[in-house]
């Protein structure tokens, strides 16, 4: 049974890493859940650890697969509307990462439509679900600004991400729109963006999950964020 009087967040890439720890933190906090993820068996131990504290409908796919995406709104209309969405489902495209002038054009063709194409395609199809002071956050990246040289591929993604984002803040007012950089994080991706190094020295994706509870619970004004600059301003008050 749905409870229609609880808000509802649709994330993606939910079933490992960041995506994961925001939906125990929102799970945690009475949120209604709808998750996505590509590794159907992943998801599948997601949505039982995660529907032992909430509401979860859990659809797994490709956020690239358009056909995917079409299910959201049948899945999302017995919540009644939706509260926030978290575009977190990205690609690093090979690792280890090529310089651009050598990358394969087949990948960054992979790499555009994972993390510009697929958050658009599916805003535009779960618009007419959104509440009238929705919040929507894109999961962007240092790499997004700065210019890390065999970064090309992910980077210029997520800078044109970060582009996509402003632009929708400025064409919906009504809404909380965000840009968030979550910093590095010990993580499957970090992992494959340094295949041969040891990453166990940086943070687990749960340190940085304050940062984007503070920017849904407070409504921050629109614009892009670094979420573990928001954990040290919390930090310090």
């Amino acid at each position: 049974m749905k409870n229609l009087n609880k808000k509802t967040a649709l994330i993606t890439g939910a079933s490992r890493g960041l995506g994961l720890a925001l939906a125990h933190a929102l799970a945690d906090r009475g949120w209604n859940l709808i998750i996505n993820g590509r590794n159907a068996q992943k998801l599948l131990l997601a949505y039982k650890e995660l529907s032992t504290k909430t509401n979860v409908e859990a659809i797994s796919g490709d956020v690239i697969d358009e056909i995917h995406l079409l299910q959201f709104p049948e899945r999302i209309a017995p919540f009644g509307q939706l509260d926030l969405i978290i575009n977190n489902a990205s690609t690093l495209g090979a690792s280890p990462q090529p310089k651009l002038l050598d990358y394969p054009i087949e990948a960054i063709h992979t790499i555009f439509h994972t993390n510009v194409i697929a958050p658009l395609s599916l805003l535009q199809k779960v618009k007419p679900f959104l509440s009238a002071e929705a919040t929507i956050i894109n999961i962007s990246s240092d790499a997004a600004v700065e210019a890390y040289a065999g970064w090309g591929g992910y980077g210029s993604s997520k800078a044109a991400l970060d582009h996509l984002t402003a632009i929708l803040t400025q064409e919906n007012p009504q809404w909380n729109i965000y840009a968030v950089d979550p910093g590095d994080m010990q993580t499957q991706m970090h992992q494959e963006a340094f295949p041969s190094e040891n990453i166990s020295d940086r943070p687990l994706p749960e340190s940085t999950v304050p940062g984007f509870l503070h920017l849904i619970e407070q409504k921050l004004p629109s614009g892009r964020y670094s979420s573990p600059k928001l954990v040290e301003q919390i930090t310090l008050v």
